[in-house]
């Protein structure tokens, strides 16, 4: 097949003549361009039929550009000075202030087809595809399986001793080989998800403007502003289901790092494929640049965003607004729109807003609340009783600190029936002014304010840890090194089995270490963290600590979402997805002190928190794919993409 990239049609250029740019040297193919356009079953004969459309479609397509530019060849014959192919178009020739047209032809085939991402199969292509195909000498003869191009690779990133170099080749494989980049990530996960997401991705978003290559998703500023449709349709792709964007503000625990958080949602879609399925085509990374509060950034020669203070207010409401309907309009209501590292005072806004007109979700704030519950569910296998049981102190009152602290709140109403009011006073929290109380109440962000309840004010954690005498610690501060020894004395001294989450991100932000939880706690902490720490051994006794990963959630919850035609988001879903989550968890987990299950096998994971996620939307009426599969496990299964190579006709 050949297609015409329409950007050609899109020049007033005014140089003389048109051409095509067939490989990155400016070589010109002649006017007749053969191209085999094959077709399953066909007798040679009907191969031959089809050789002839290709070709004549392909010269009645440069005929066609030939009579709307000028009556000159379109090709010279004639040899240029070192045997190419003559400058006819004015290319090589034109100064730097004269306007060239960019004619592109893409044949799905040749050189083109080996630097095709979504096709390309390197050393893997059959001997009859390098016939069928033109790439013959193209490739060295020898022929490889998928397996041993794994294998290879896998050998090759173990090479590295940095850990942003294995991030950087994995982009590399990902720009080069799409099946390959998913194959490798699938079969690999306990050992590459820490380097194509957290803590890896953190190092790799503060230098994205010196190791930026080729864009990966869509970057939409305040230039774009009144035309984000016509940047959405710049966008290759068409059928789009799932979209993360950010802005940049609060990426993981790093802070401002404006446009270059653009590694946040290719991350997480990468994930979206690799742990749930989602088909790689339909997933679109976004970044909405509006600037940077972070002054090394703005003074940095290599960064790649708005050099300007951030926009706030009415400018930078009406630019979300813009998206959010342009996304609507080009892609319909059933995308999924994933709001990622937005700062605290937008992000509660941005989820309250367009809640209820959109199917959005914001995973630090519901997907981090979801991995959280269903690790504090499965902890009760090892410490006994129930939710209402337990007393829950947080350290951080943002994004992550209040979804977790609802969600938790909202499992112990449905689990009591007592009204959410009151399974509320469970759980208090801690920001940088001390514990949250009611005489503050007139001070704080509206998100804080259902967490003041009746206590004398305190300043330290200690104290607080003393006072409230909680069963649950949980660090979402986004500041390491807060859950101090005295901190997990206080909570061992309290408790025999005492549960400590240090949940911030990347593992330099961790309030603390698997190490420091086990030796201070005398082994006897359940311990998870949001990134991922080595197992401890303390008293002869190894500990496995646990990772509190979203990515245990926001695969499956998408796939559930997309597979039922879902058009909201209800809390409900969350609360499936951890119950399912939790149930995943086995009693060889539990024998290790784990409360998670490990991620070798998360994608059968994610096939039932789908499947969960799909028969809740189908109960509460918001799924629009009808009727309701008998088997929603297997059809979740069978929705998910597979990164085998396909054989080429």
């Amino acid at each position: 097949m050949i297609s015409l990239n329409r950007s050609s049609f899109l020049s007033n250029s005014g140089v003389n003549g048109s051409g095509v740019n067939a490989q990155r040297q400016r070589r010109r193919p002649p006017a007749f361009v053969k191209v085999v356009a094959s077709r399953s079953n066909q007798d040679q004969k009907g191969r031959a039929t089809s050789e002839r459309s290709g070709s004549v479609l392909v010269d009645s397509t440069l005929k066609e550009m030939k009579d709307h530019t000028s009556s000159s060849p379109i090709v010279d014959p004639e040899s240029a000075v070192g045997g190419g192919v003559k400058d006819v178009y004015g290319e090589d020739s034109a100064t730097e202030d004269q306007l060239v047209t960019p004619w592109t032809v893409s044949v799905a085939s040749g050189y083109s087809l080996l630097r095709d991402p979504h096709h390309n199969k390197g050393l893997a292509f059959a001997e009859k595809e390098r016939d069928a195909h033109y790439l013959r000498g193209l490739l060295p003869p020898t022929v490889v399986s998928q397996d041993l191009q794994v294998k290879k690779m896998m050998h090759n990133i173990r090479q590295y001793q940095v850990p942003l170099q294995k991030y950087m080749a994995m982009m590399d494989l990902q720009e080069m080989n799409e099946r390959l980049f998913y194959k490798l990530l699938i079969e690999n996960v306990e050992e590459l998800l820490p380097v194509v997401y957290t803590p890896t991705v953190g190092e790799a978003c503060q230098k994205y403007g010196s190791i930026f290559r080729r864009p990966q998703g869509l970057f939409i500023s305040l230039k774009e502003k009144g035309r984000i449709l016509e940047v959405l349709k710049n966008w290759p792709e068409r059928s789009i289901q799932v979209i993360v964007v950010t802005d940049g503000e609060r990426i993981l625990g790093l802070g401002d790092l404006g446009c270059q958080g653009m590694g946040i949602p290719v991350g997480k879609l990468s994930l979206y494929t690799a742990l749930g399925g989602v088909r790689p085509s339909a997933c679109l990374p976004v970044t909405i640049d509006v600037g940077t509060n972070n002054e090394k950034l703005l003074n940095d020669d290599f960064y790649i965003g708005l050099r300007q203070r951030r926009a706030t207010g009415q400018e930078y409401a009406e630019l979300l607004h813009e998206f959010m309907s342009a996304v609507k309009q080009i892609y319909g209501e059933k995308v999924l729109i994933q709001f990622e590292d937005f700062a605290n005072h937008n992000a509660f806004d941005l989820l309250e807003k367009y809640g209820t007109t959109h199917l959005v979700f914001n995973d630090d704030i519901q997907g981090t609340a979801s991995v959280v519950l269903a690790g504090l569910i499965a902890a009760q296998k090892l410490v006994g009783g129930t939710l209402a049981d337990h007393k829950f102190l947080f350290l951080g009152a943002g994004e992550a600190g209040t979804g977790i602290a609802e969600l938790i709140a909202l499992e112990m109403s449905k689990q009591t029936g007592a009204p959410l009011e009151e399974t509320r006073k469970n759980i208090w929290l801690v920001d940088s002014k001390g514990l949250i109380v009611s005489s503050r109440k007139e001070s704080l962000q509206h998100f804080k304010k259902p967490w003041a309840h009746e206590h004398e004010p305190i300043k330290e954690l200690v104290d607080a840890v003393k006072s409230i005498k909680p069963t649950v610690l949980i660090g979402t501060s986004g500041v390491g090194r807060t859950f101090t020894k005295e901190v997990v004395e206080a909570m061992a001294a309290i408790n025999q089995k005492p549960i400590i989450l240090s949940l911030s991100n990347p593992t330099s932000q961790s309030e603390c270490t698997a190490e420091e939880a086990y030796a201070w706690s005398q082994g006897r902490a359940i311990f998870a963290s949001g990134s991922p720490f080595p197992p401890v051994e303390y008293g002869g006794k190894v500990y496995v600590p646990g990772q509190a990963n979203n990515a245990y959630i926001f695969p499956g919850l998408g796939l559930g979402l997309i597979m039922s035609g879902a058009i909201r988001v209800h809390d409900d879903m969350l609360l499936a997805a951890s119950e399912t989550l939790a149930a995943e968890v086995t009693q060889e987990n539990y024998d290790k002190g784990l409360i998670y299950p490990p991620f070798a096998n998360i994608r059968n994971i994610s096939a039932h928190i789908a499947a969960n996620v799909a028969a809740k939307a189908y109960e509460l009426g918001l799924a629009t794919r009808l009727p309701q599969p008998e088997d929603l496990v297997k059809y979740a299964e069978s929705c998910m993409y597979s990164p085998a190579y396909r054989n080429y006709r």
